[in-house]
């Protein structure tokens, strides 16, 4: 048993410090908390850049972190409502600020709290919000490196990356690096220094520009008094033009109006109108017959309505079939009157 026993500690130890080193490394990465954890929640106009784990710090002293993140609700525009965990040790005043900050140029971030005046002692309580009004986003690198871009692309790359991390830190207020970062500017103003020619360039053809534009100084004095005397005219006649308007909206309440009530009727008269295309077409023979002999009898009818407001007629001939009733079958007898001749003036 003595045999066994040593190799046997000798593994139980083995495991717990395994275990324990596991533990340690897997806290690290995750930036698990130790102790009370209290909640608190705050809302951000932009959380681009945050994940959960992400360390909440005051005074750059790990607290606590970040432990869900998701859109507010009930506000009457978009926000990002963060979820934070903080150390029960260390209560948050109630008119703390929270902002959102760089780690490093891969992009990571945690959140800085800070204390500001006018708390008077007081402290937040366990899942307390703190408002819009008393957080800020990240710096949006993208805004601010596009304003230094005409000067970056003077740099190499290790020291536009260098000034790049040192401006983080200035306008983050994280660090007194503005010596450092005048020196690379200074760097940067001898290398458009040796630049020099491409500079005297553009000056020129800056000045050739201001030359041009100076000698049309009358046209553009011109264009600008005449703009001057437009907006006059405008303003003077706003009462006009406000008159215009509501004359213009009554009309179109009018218009309104009337095209509800002939909707109806309207839609009617397309569909009889359908039907009445449908008929011209079936009998186009018909119609292309009348419209043919229509100048014709129109003419005939013309020279008969000369002498007055009256037409004569005059019957040429006539026929037909009568059916006397009663006498054979259900239907009568049919007797067919032959053609009648009138012998009229006009008949041939």
């Amino acid at each position: 048993m003595r045999g066994i026993t040593g190799p046997l500690a000798k593994l139980i130890a083995f495991g717990l410090v395994t275990v324990l080193a596991s533990y340690v490394l897997l806290s690290t990465i995750t930036n698990a908390g130790y102790g009370e954890q209290i909640a608190y929640r705050a809302e951000f106009s932009d959380v681009a850049g945050l994940v959960e784990g992400d360390e909440v710090r005051i005074a750059g002293v790990r607290v606590g972190q970040v432990t869900g993140i998701g859109l507010g609700e009930g506000t009457d525009r978009p926000v990002a409502m963060v979820d934070l965990e903080v150390s029960g040790e260390v209560p948050l005043p109630a008119r703390v600020e929270a902002t959102i900050r760089y780690r490093n140029l891969v992009g990571q971030r945690y959140i800085a709290l800070t204390d500001s005046d006018g708390s008077a002692g007081e402290t937040l309580d366990e899942g307390d919000t703190i408002p819009l009004a008393q957080t800020a986003p990240a710096l949006d690198l993208t805004i601010l490196f596009g304003g230094f871009r005409p000067l970056l692309q003077a740099l190499s790359p290790a020291d536009m990356n260098r000034l790049s991390y040192e401006i983080i830190q200035v306008f983050q207020g994280e660090g007194g690096t503005v010596q450092s970062l005048l020196s690379h500017v200074a760097s940067l103003s001898d290398s458009l220094a040796d630049k020099d020619a491409v500079i005297g360039s553009m000056i020129d053809n800056l000045t050739t520009v201001m030359s041009t534009v100076a000698d049309r100084d009358q046209q553009l004095s011109d264009l600008v008094v005449s703009l001057q005397q437009f907006v006059t005219g405008l303003a003077g006649d706003r009462e006009a033009i406000f008159d215009s308007l509501q004359t213009i909206d009554t009309l179109a309440v009018a218009t309104s109006d009337f095209l509800a009530d002939a909707r109806a009727p309207l839609a009617a008269d397309i569909q009889a109108l359908g039907d009445l295309s449908t008929n011209l077409a079936a009998d186009r023979e018909l119609v292309e017959e009348f419209l043919q002999l229509a100048p014709v009898k129109i003419d005939l009818i013309t020279r008969t309505a000369i002498n007055g407001s009256w037409f004569n007629f005059y019957m040429c001939s006539a026929n037909g079939t009568l059916v006397l009733p009663g006498t054979g079958g259900e239907d009568g007898f049919a007797v067919t009157v032959p053609p009648l001749e009138s012998g009229a003036e006009g008949c041939s």
